[in-house]
């Protein structure tokens, strides 16, 4: 990975990290929602995990890095599991995505760090 590919990939992951822990909040607080809160509640947290999701592929898309397409398949299913109002296991699967994200980021900083870039 060069530099210019490492400061893509870090941004990209730092910025999915950030969008997925938002996520995963999100889903706690609509677990706590009552009956007609929770209906409407439930429809403004799979556009917001839908917007998270177009922004993982556009990530995927510029730097090419599995570890997107990765956190893409966790928050697909994190997705179909708040359908199905499984809000537990969804936020787990988030935190799966949180780590490919992780690992996107991290060994983006190791290679910055090994051209002394930072």
């Amino acid at each position: 990975m060069d530099k210019k590919g490492a400061v893509s990939a870090f941004q990209y992951g730092e910025r999915a990290k950030s969008e997925l822990i938002i996520a995963s909040q999100l889903i706690t607080v609509l677990s706590g929602l009552k009956d007609a809160e929770r209906t409407g509640g439930k429809k403004i947290v799979l556009q917001c995990l839908e917007s998270i999701r177009i922004e993982l592929q556009f990530a995927f898309r510029a730097t090419s890095n599995q570890e997107f397409s990765k956190s893409i398949d966790n928050l697909n299913l994190a997705i179909s599991l708040v359908e199905s109002n499984d809000y537990d296991q969804a936020i787990k699967t988030i935190g799966a995505a949180v780590s490919n994200a992780t690992t996107v980021a991290m060994l983006a900083w190791q290679e910055l760090e090994k051209h002394e870039f930072i």
